[in-house]
């Protein structure tokens, strides 16, 4: 089987969420399954930025190609790597100055038509290589009009018409929505724009777009695919994804054992595994000294987000001064919304000697924090997937997190009587139930017993791919089987 997997941003290429962490990792891991994958993305101004960094070389293909579908043809070049870690993952490389020269890989002249351009060019590409692929696999709203693409404007092509489409959502609350004079610049047929195509409110709605059209339909959680069915967490598609709901599928996402692992790991101050976990205590000193923390035996809880509502940061704030009573200290690295920014500012300003606030994004200070910390916090009102605490529990962390979505498929309450169990957690969205929560995992912190049966439980959960990469073979199956 032959795998198009189409995405914005793919580790270590350009990178900005965990969309790029999952088509970073994937391809090779579907690759050992025996399935060929290429990847497809816009050549962004920081792939060059990347190549020095990184050492992968990046070779022209081809040139001029034109978009012969858009309202104003653009013409493109295709520039080929290979993804760092596969033996023959191909990433090909969409090239246009005009759309893909911003310092930052979603910044630019215009997100609607870059999308556009991009999922059209994604096709004319295939085209122009006259690669025969069994699926197309999309990510994200920024590709969701590629599967209305391949059902109307290229449903007679000989490359393209037998091809499978699979969407897969990695968060329902981004969903590209633009003034329908898009639809237009498009070339997409105008009766397309409807309640049951891809009208929303008004809008062009470009993620329904690829729910409606696609031959299948994934997100990266059982629980988070269970959950957007719902009014709660459905983001007004709750009513779409149930008429689809036969074939919508709920994936863990894995992490990359080979690069996020605690005994090779060249970002940390000190490797260890789990035969030498004494040496995670020398992280922790470590990361106090450079943080400026004093240098005591506290559990110290990190947090690593992107500082929004949706990470819970609204309950958070209603109890971080009691939080300040326990004896604990606090590291948060990440930037956001001002509101919550000024929040953990004025916390580390209250309490330099528990807190140390880092406003900023920093990959090697990142993997610092999965390995230094005791504790990792994700109070999440919503959370897909969630790789912050996949992360964690590799490095023997302890999650602290909500129940929902991947948090909920990840994290399991620990049980003192069974001994099982891999973190602590609420249910509700509750400040009180998360303070609870925190104490209790500060409480087994001390009953070093407890504890090191904890880590050990969380070191030895499996997290990898090679589950996950089996389940999406599975799913291209079921996509392939509806086209034939």
């Amino acid at each position: 089987m032959r795998v198009a997997m189409v995405s914005y941003e793919v580790y270590p290429f350009a990178k900005v969420g965990g969309l790029a962490d999952v088509v970073g990792a994937l391809p090779k891991y579907l690759e050992r399954q025996g399935i060929s994958v290429d990847i497809f993305m816009p050549y962004h101004k920081k792939v060059d930025e990347n190549a020095k960094k990184f050492g992968y070389v990046i070779e022209k293909v081809s040139e001029s190609i034109p978009t012969p579908h858009l309202l104003t043809e653009e013409k493109f070049d295709i520039y080929r790597t290979t993804l760092p870690g596969s033996k023959n993952v191909n990433v090909f490389l969409i090239s246009n100055k005009y759309y893909f020269s911003a310092d930052e890989v979603y910044d630019g002249p215009d997100l609607a038509e870059q999308s556009i351009f991009f999922s059209n060019a994604v096709l004319e590409a295939i085209k122009k290589l006259s690669f025969k692929y069994d699926v197309i696999h999309v990510n994200d709203w920024q590709t969701g009009l590629i599967p209305p693409y391949l059902k109307t404007l290229y449903k007679d092509d000989e490359l393209l018409s037998r091809v499978a489409s699979v969407i897969t959502i990695h968060n329902l609350a981004y969903q590209g929505l633009y003034e329908p004079s898009y639809m237009r610049f498009s070339g997409l047929p105008d009766h397309l724009f409807n309640i049951d195509g891809l009208e929303f409110y008004g809008k062009m709605n470009f993620l329904k777009a690829g729910l409606i059209f696609a031959d299948v339909i994934n997100t990266v959680s059982p629980t988070y695919a269970r959950e957007i069915q719902t009014k709660e967490y459905g983001e007004k598609l709750d009513g779409v994804l149930r008429v689809r709901s036969s074939d919508l599928y709920g994936i863990l996402n894995g992490i990359d054992y080979e690069e996020y692992n605690p005994e090779t790991d060249k970002r940390i101050y000190v490797n260890y595994n789990l035969e030498t976990i004494e040496k995670k205590k020398e992280n922790k000193k470590m990361l106090q000294k450079e943080l400026g923390l004093p240098e005591r035996d506290v559990p110290v809880i990190g947090m690593i987000n992107r500082l929004v509502v949706q990470k819970g940061l609204d309950i958070m704030a209603e109890i971080m001064d009691y939080v300040s009573l326990l004896d604990i200290q606090f590291v948060l690295l990440g930037t956001g919304d001002k509101e919550y920014e000024d929040m953990f500012r004025k916390l580390g300003e209250k309490y330099p000697e528990k807190y140390s606030i880092n406003l900023k994004f920093d990959v090697v200070l990142a993997q610092k924090i999965y390995a230094g910390c005791d504790m990792f916090l994700m109070p999440s009102r919503y959370e897909p997937c969630g790789l912050g605490q996949m992360y964690s529990l590799r490095y023997g962390t302890i999650p602290i997190v909500r129940y929902t979505g991947g948090l909920a498929d990840t994290v399991k309450e620990y049980n003192p009587e069974t001994l099982e169990g891999n973190g602590f957690g609420f249910e509700g969205v509750d400040s009180a139930h998360l303070l609870k929560a925190i104490a209790k995992a500060v409480y087994y912190y001390h009953n070093k017993e407890h504890w090191n049966k904890i880590v050990k439980n969380a070191m030895t959960t499996e997290l990898s791919w090679d589950n996950s990469a089996k389940e999406y073979v599975k799913l291209y199956q079921r996509a392939k089987a509806k086209v034939q």
